[in-house]
């Protein structure tokens, strides 16, 4: 035991994340690199499998990253034996949860020890891998709540972020399964030896025909080639170096007579071969090759042989596996190659909203924390142009390039506008004037994307703005004349502007750039909440 022991030689610390968005809130950290951890602590009580569910739920950030290890937490037995000060790899547990990672391997573990109601032994069965990718969940150095629920009815589930990324059944998606088969096959059962397994053989009754030639090869000299006029028969396609010298050293008697190295022969470079010219090969129009019965059904088949199937007597049938094991106390026994993981926030109930708002106290903080001081978009953008340089081909072709677009439509265009003025005076008067002129108009098209937050809401990216680039590319096609659309916060407070704070809606003129009167059209805007986004087109003297 001591030996075992021994080897949990790495650090623990009680300290805030190094990039803390929450001065003063600590936590639990893996402190060591390429050693193993253990550290537990009992529970106020044992948790019983009853008749509600289990919740556990509990924070991990890997600060820097991880090459190779785990962050699983381990629900411990109770036993009459159990002693925290020996908690070592083999001391029993009753589930095992939580990420694992090693190399391009992404785990998300949920094992539980099914006791085996006929011979007491326990056997760990495995839950099937989620179908999410996890990869996020390692990489992105952010604080993610791990959560797992167990329910009364066998059903499990498996959460991030309270996001549902794995469930299912413990009868059903376990591995191995918690019920045996009730029957298997018979280990003593064999083969007979004239049992047939072939479903086609030869043809017994097939002869080979009397004008099969085994022996006529697969290709033959095409005689209908000819030889090439100037071809050099009498020409070697390489001779020895005339330039070259027989090096001062060499010994005949040691090294044999001296030889040339060999190039090309300079007088085959103009003519279309040297040497000996033969015939080209092409293949045999009468080769059949190695003459074999034809394949028939095998009238003797039998199929693919199998043991016959015997009862199971090692058979069980455990209907309830929610009713674990009881257990007592919480570890984490642990090996990384990466250090500084950070543990905060371990929860266990069997009260799920108690879990829901212990989460959103703890670990939603964070997550609002970290959230607030991320960059903005075009920050991001920026960051990754710098590390992925051909990025900007792909900003010129999806940012630049519609723009460049729009500003096309918008001020090439010639409007013609017709006026038609109606004027009565009771029965005494009555004419209609028409007024008919041409002018070259311009129109600026503004498009900027502005990150807000606000209430339940945050930024999620710019779908909308792309929808909202749509939209006006429509209107200019359906040409639409002296139209400001325009949902910016910033446009709208812009002196030149001086437009009215809103981002929705039908309004009435305005004055705009230079004095100019436009009216605005029905407004429109992509502000769902989730995302803020501008595009402002008017009209310029």
């Amino acid at each position: 035991a001591d030996e075992d022991i021994a080897k949990y030689d790495g650090k623990w610390a009680v300290e805030e994340m190094k990039d803390s968005k929450l001065p003063g809130d600590k936590g639990l950290v893996l402190k060591s690199r390429a050693k193993h951890h253990a550290i537990s602590a009992q529970l106020l009580r044992p948790f019983t499998f009853d008749t509600k569910p289990l919740i556990i739920q509990y924070e991990v950030n890997f600060q820097l990253g991880i090459d190779c290890g785990g962050a699983y937490v381990k629900l411990l037995t109770q036993t009459p034996d159990l002693d925290l000060d020996q908690f070592v790899d083999k001391t029993p547990y009753t589930i095992m949860f939580g990420p694992d990672k090693c190399g391009e391997d992404y785990k998300l573990h949920f094992i539980f020890r099914h006791k085996n109601p006929k011979t007491g032994e326990y056997e760990e069965k495995h839950a099937k891998k989620p179908d999410a990718d996890l990869r996020t969940y390692y990489t992105d150095k952010k604080t993610h709540l791990y959560t797992l629920v167990v329910n009364p009815d066998n059903t499990f589930e498996v959460l991030v972020d309270q996001t549902v990324v794995n469930s299912g059944s413990l009868l059903t998606d376990m591995t191995p399964p918690v019920n045996p088969p009730a029957e298997i096959e018979d280990p003593d059962d064999q083969k007979p030896e004239d049992w047939d397994e072939r479903p086609k053989i030869q043809d017994p009754s097939a002869t080979k025909p009397e004008d099969w030639d085994e022996d006529a090869p697969a290709q033959i000299p095409d005689e209908d080639a000819a030889k090439p006029e100037g071809w050099l028969d009498d020409e070697p396609e390489y001779i020895g170096d005339p330039d070259a010298l027989k090096p001062e050293d060499w010994d005949e008697d040691m090294d044999g007579e001296w030889e040339a190295p060999q190039v090309p022969n300079p007088a085959c470079e103009t003519a279309p071969g040297c040497g000996t010219w033969k015939r080209p090969m092409i293949d045999n129009p009468n080769y059949k090759g190695k003459w074999k019965p034809p394949m028939i059904d095998n009238p003797n088949y039998q199929g693919v042989w199998k043991p016959r199937k015997i009862a199971n007597p090692a058979f069980f049938e455990d209907l309830q596996p929610f009713k674990m094991t009881p257990f007592s106390a919480l570890g984490l026994e642990l090996w990384s190659m990466t250090s500084d993981i950070f543990f905060d926030n371990f929860f266990i109930t069997d009260d799920r909203n108690t879990a829901e708002r212990w989460a959103n106290d703890g670990w939603g903080l964070k997550k609002a924390a970290e959230g607030a001081a991320e960059p903005s978009l075009a920050t991001q953008m920026l960051n990754a142009a710098e590390e992925r340089p051909w990025l900007w081909v792909v900003y010129v072709l999806t940012v630049a390039l519609p723009l460049v677009l729009i500003i096309v439509f918008c001020c090439t265009g010639k409007v013609t506008h017709t006026h038609t003025h109606t004027h009565r005076d009771t029965d005494t008067y009555s004419s209609t004037q028409t007024h008919t002129h041409s002018r070259a108009e311009r129109y600026i098209v503004i498009v900027s994307i502005s990150r807000y937050e606000h209430s339940r809401y945050s930024y999620q990216g710019s779908y909308g703005c792309l929808k909202s680039l749509k939209r006006l590319i429509q209107i200019i096609r359906g040409k639409a004349r002296n139209i400001l659309y325009c949902n910016s916060p910033a446009a709208q407070s812009h002196r030149s502007l001086r437009l009215p704070s809103s981002s929705t809606g039908s309004l009435s003129s305005h004055t705009a750039v230079g004095g100019r009167c436009v009216r605005w059209g029905a407004g429109w805007g992509s502000r769902s909440g989730h995302c803020g986004c501008s595009l402002c087109g008017f009209e310029t003297v």
